[in-house]
């Protein structure tokens, strides 16, 4: 039998308010994530001044939830999990962590494995998520390493990812005492230009609402967070949503704001969401939620599971963009 290795890869997250800086510099200077004409030393100072001032303006909100972002250990705890189920190592890799870049690094090279599986907690696919992680790789990775890694692009509308949303939700809904529901799906968002020149993100987050919302009557819609900078990003924005409720929900008095496209909760859902949807919401007259995140629910690993083993597998420079 085929000895394989998986890698769980993921956005990765401050975990201490002094990881702020590092985190939003590499995040930033990716280009992959911000699209510019400038020469890389140019876009690289450029932006890297941009991550340091707003490093300054966000820690207030990162201190507001524990000040560090949960997705670093949620991560961990998933792939120390994932190696009980599927009896078979689990590697990790962080893309916006540069201090733990060479320890990932250095465990995938050497690792004893003939396949390594790269795993991704997007579940819809991005060349600003899962293809930047694909582009560092092929950039940092020895060759006789890439030629063994098969890749999982997404997973959209995989029956366990679906059922363990469904199942996420249902539970909410239970916990909360809550039935008659307009539902918000809240994916984050992408820059409109991305889309136009090829990006499957929005329509594999279409798929996704379209198959996760069969389950539950109500009104509901997909909007997009998190714009960042100027230009047109995907539409509508959730902000944009909230405040034009009365509008879209038929007059249902209970919203619950589900984080599509967010496997782990982070600043995304618990600041943002909590802190500049929800009140925005129930300024309007309505009682506002949100649903939780997938986070290190069993039902969720045991779906990873099947989805690391059961998903089809494309080759990693399939998934860089062109």
């Amino acid at each position: 039998m085929k000895k394989v290795v998986y890698c769980l890869v993921n956005f990765g997250g401050p975990r201490s308010l002094e990881e702020i800086a590092p985190f939003l510099t590499e995040l930033l200077c990716d280009r992959d994530v911000v699209w510019t004409k400038f020469p890389s030393f140019i876009h690289n100072w450029l932006f890297g001044r941009v991550a340091r001032k707003r490093a300054v303006k966000i820690a207030y909100d990162y201190a507001k939830i524990g000040g560090k972002s949960p997705i670093y250990e949620d991560t961990e705890f998933l792939a120390q999990e994932l190696e009980k189920r599927l009896s078979a190592p689990v590697l990790t890799f962080h893309r916006y962590l540069p201090a733990a870049h060479a320890a990932s690094l250095r465990a995938i090279e050497q690792c004893d494995a003939e396949e390594i599986r790269f795993v991704p907690l997007f579940p819809q696919f991005t060349y600003a998520t899962t293809g930047s992680i694909a582009r560092f790789f092929d950039r940092r990775l020895p060759r006789k390493i890439r030629t063994k890694m098969q890749c999982i692009r997404s997973y959209p509308t995989h029956p366990a990812f679906i059922a363990a949303w469904q199942r996420r939700i249902g539970e909410f809904l239970q916990e909360k005492g809550l039935s008659e529901v307009a539902w918000l799906f809240s994916a984050h968002g992408l820059p409109r230009r991305f889309v136009d020149k090829g990006d499957s993100y929005q329509e594999e987050c279409t798929r996704s609402f379209d198959a996760i919302r069969t389950a539950f009557s109500g009104v509901a819609r997909l909007a997009y967070q998190s714009k960042f900078g100027p230009g047109e990003w995907l539409r509508p924005y959730t902000d944009e949503s909230c405040e034009q409720i009365a509008s879209w929900s038929e007059g249902k008095k209970e919203i619950v704001v589900v984080p599509l496209s967010f496997t782990s909760d982070h600043i995304e859902t618990l600041f943002e969401i909590e802190e500049m949807y929800l009140p925005v919401l129930r300024q309007k007259g309505v009682c506002a939620y949100r649903c939780p995140a997938l986070n290190r629910e069993p039902y969720w690993i045991d779906a990873l599971a099947e989805i690391s083993q059961s998903s089809a597998r494309v080759a990693l420079t399939s998934l860089i963009r062109p």
